[in-house]
């Protein structure tokens, strides 16, 4: 994969990771956060922080996809 194709993956993917964090924050407090019935210990940058590297990598994961999926294989042959 070329630095091209992982920009198509990386921009979007970032962008997207950006909205959904406000989306997400602007309903959800980080203070109210629970893990297996216990409060969060979590400072709420370090929520914020966490949350944004893990929408970052779904949404990467699917823009990798939409990649994979829109690459010309062998089997199809030859575009003209």
């Amino acid at each position: 994969m070329g630095l091209k194709q992982a920009m198509w993956i990386a921009w979007p993917a970032f962008l997207l990771a950006g909205v959904l964090e406000m989306l997400v924050f602007a309903l959800v407090d980080p203070g109210d956060l629970h893990w297996q019935g216990q409060p969060l210990a979590w400072s709420r940058a370090a929520v914020y922080t966490v949350s944004f590297f893990v929408f970052w990598a779904i949404t990467a994961a699917s823009s990798a996809l939409t990649v994979l999926l829109a690459a010309p294989s062998a089997i199809d042959g030859p575009h003209t």
